[in-house]
Parts: structure tokens; C-alpha cells; sequence
């Protein structure tokens, strides 16, 4: 539905001690020293190709107990369980030509022209989904990983997909994703000078979705994670959340300031008519607050998102979802961890959209009556 931006409302349950209660709470209760750990017989120490281990993905498989990682022009496979020192390596550089354009273009030869992995995501039973840089010509191929039991591991070199949307060009640049249902959900930049951000979804039998090139909707952003939670048991009602942070537009902000967002869209859209064509009809975003609470905390919004972690649940419709926080403030700086509620975060999803009636008009709440269907559903 466009006219309409969703109304930034307020979540918070916020994970703040004390000073005296952190102190307890911050004790391990274990402590082992690398040299005790070592003496265990339960560890090996695995140093990469030539002792260069330089990782820019890692995915922890547990159903092949494999460990895959990812680092620059090459992929890695190590097995779990039983202390072992086996592992598996594939060589993948840029194609041919790749890496001698990327430094014609002005990037740097050792940090930015060549295949960075940058996604490691399971494909089926048997093989990995895994994307790399390529010298800023981003690229996709599909890694035979065997089954359960089998330590197998590798690559058709010559059989590689175009990654743009999937992965950014630059390997500096963060990024969130998801997989599923046989397609790729990704929050990114994806052009070679880092300004386009949007949300796609592609592979699978869907055309490809993508978010409007507009500043209301994302204005910088910098993804950090990215879920699909299914609303109830009708999975055509499953959303995709993205957690991110951006340049807050709100009236009032100063210059500069970063908020932090939930986003989504409905796993289910097949996009618009005329402008709106292979585009998002259903995001939205809301703000998410992390803050000390009560009315001595009103400035200690802790804006910068680190990292997120869904807790599932026995309801898989309601993960606890625990994000990192930090903030660099004039007033303190510091760390937070918050823990939200999906119900709570479905209900500000719920709650009023605001709009501006004009590029000259402050943001506010729409009082109009909200069209059928719903905006963002």
C-alpha cells in the first residue's frame, strides 16, 4: 500500500542490573584456562590454509555435525564430536578476469579483490548454499556436503550463479538473511558503490522482490539479522523479520541520529501492480527501544544494535528475542542487552501508521480510516 509508513511505536523490556547485582551475574561459573582446556584431549586448535585464518562466515551445522566456515578464496568443512583433526578445504577464487577488473576499478587488491564467503546457508539434505564477494562481482555456488555420517565436500567450480542481491559486493559492507522455503530473503546493498540497500527475496520459483528505492523506508541502513516467524498455523500468513539499524527521518531528531528497526513483509507477497511491480507490497517497520527504565533513563537509549539471538520456544510463533545494544552518547557510553516479545511486537505492528501530508509536514499519526486490506498484511 504506498502513502503509507508505519507508525514508529515504542517496545522495551529491558535486561539492566544493577552495579551490585552485574557483579554477581557477570561471574562465570566456570573457569578454564586455555592451557586447562587443552589438557582436556577435548580441543584441536585449526589454523586454516598456510596458518591464515582470516573467516567472514562460519555456520554451525548440527545436523551432519559439520563446522563450515568461510574466509577469503576459500571454503572449509570440519567435523564435531570426537576431538579430530580432519578437515576439508575448497579453493574458490573469482573467475577468470574478475580480480584484474576489480583493481582497475580502484579497490584494494589484498582486502577487497577477491571472493570473500559471506554466506554459508543450508540448501537440502545435502548440499550448502554458499556466496562470496568475487572480486565485487558477487557469486553463488552449491557445495556437496554428503549426508549425515559422510564427511564429503565439494564444488563444481564452473558451475557458479550471478550473487548480486544475495550478498554485497563490498566485503566490508553487513548484510542479514534467511533461507527458506527454497528462497533467500536478504537485507544488503547491492550495487558496487554501496548505496542501493534493499530487501530481496529470490532463488525459488518466485520472481524476484525487492523494496522501493526510497529513504522513508530504509535510509542507511546497516542489516544485522534476519528471521521468518510464522504469524499461526496458516503458513501463508509466515513473516520475515528484519532487524537493522538507520538515519532516523523523525521530526525532532538531530542530525545523525540512528535509530534501531524491526521490518517485515509477508513471505506470501507477489508484489503490486504498475510502480509496484516485483516490489514489496507489505513492509513495514517499527522502532524498537532499548532504554533504562523509569523517568531517569529518558536519555540513556542504548541506539546502536549489535547482534540478535531468537530463544525459540515450544511455541514457534513466539521466540523471546534478545538483542545486543550498544550506545555512544554524549551523555554515557555502555552495552545493553533487551529482550522482546513477539506479541508485543506483532502489537506495535498492529498499532497506528504515521504519515506526512506533505515533504513540508512533521511526521504524525494517521487518523484516517485505515484502508482494506491492512497495510503490511
Amino acid at each position: 500500500m504506498k502513502g503509507f509508513t508505519p507508525f514508529f511505536s515504542v517496545i522495551l523490556v529491558a535486561l539492566l542490573a544493577s552495579e551490585h547485582s552485574a557483579t554477581k551475574l557477570n561471574v562465570p561459573r566456570l573457569r578454564l584456562s586455555y592451557k586447562d582446556l587443552l589438557s582436556t584431549n577435548r580441543s584441536s586448535i585449526f589454523s586454516g590454509h598456510h596458518g591464515q585464518l582470516s573467516l567472514t562466515a562460519v555456520f554451525l551445522d548440527e545436523y551432519h555435525d559439520r563446522l563450515f566456515l568461510g574466509g577469503k578464496d576459500v571454503l572449509y568443512s570440519l567435523t564435531l564430536g570426537p576431538v579430530s583433526t580432519e578437515s576439508k578445504e575448497i579453493y574458490w577464487p573469482p573467475l577468470p578476469g574478475n580480480r584484474e577488473d576489480c583493481v582497475q576499478r580502484g579497490k584494494e587488491p589484498q582486502t577487497e579483490c577477491a571472493n570473500f564467503v559471506r554466506l554459508l546457508q543450508p540448501y537440502n539434505r545435502t548440499h550448502l548454499l554458499a556466496c562470496g564477494t568475487g572480486a565485487f562481482q558477487p557469486m553463488c555456488a552449491f557445495v556437496y556436503v554428503g549426508h549425515r555420517g559422510e564427511h564429503v565436500f565439494t564444488m563444481d567450480p564452473t558451475n557458479v550463479e550471478n550473487g548480486r542481491g544475495k550478498v554485497p559486493h563490498d566485503p566490508s559492507l553487513p548484510f542479514a538473511s534467511t533461507f527458506s522455503g527454497g528462497e533467500l530473503y536478504t537485507g544488503l546493498t547491492a550495487d558496487f558503490l554501496g548505496r542501493d540497500s534493499v530487501i530481496f527475496r529470490s532463488m525459488g520459483g518466485r520472481s524476484t522482490m525487492r523494496t522501493e528505492t526510497d529513504q522513508k523506508l530504509l535510509h542507511d541502513p546497516k542489516f544485522i539479522a534476519a528471521h521468518l516467524i510464522p504469524d499461526n498455523d496458516d503458513r501463508d500468513n509466515d513473516k520475515v523479520y528484519f532487524f537493522f539499524t538507520e538515519k532516523a527521518m523523525e521530526a525532532g531528531d538531530r542530525e545523525g541520529a540512528i535509530h534501531t528497526r524491526v521490518g517485515r513483509v509477508c513471505a506470501n507477497d507477489v508484489g503490486g501492480q504498475r510502480v509496484l511491480v516485483n516490489k514489496w507490497s507489505t513492509f513495514i517497520k517499527a522502532r524498537l527501544v532499548c532504554s533504562v527504565p523509569g523517568p531517569h533513563g529518558i536519555d540513556t537509549h542504548f541506539n546502536q544494535l549489535e547482534d540478535v539471538f531468537l530463544l525459540r520456544t515450544k511455541d514457534e510463533r513466539n521466540p523471546d528475542v534478545y538483542a545486543i545494544f550498544s550506545t555512544i552518547s554524549n551523555v554515557f557510553q555502555g552495552f545493553a542487552v533487551c529482550v522482546y516479545r513477539m506479541a508485543d511486537i506483532r502489537e506495535a505492528f498492529n498499532g497506528p501508521f504515521a504519515h506526512k501530508e506533505s515533504p513540508d509536514y512533521q511526521w504524525g499519526a494517521y487518523e484516517g480510516r485505515v484502508p482494506y486490506p491492512r497495510p503490511g498484511v
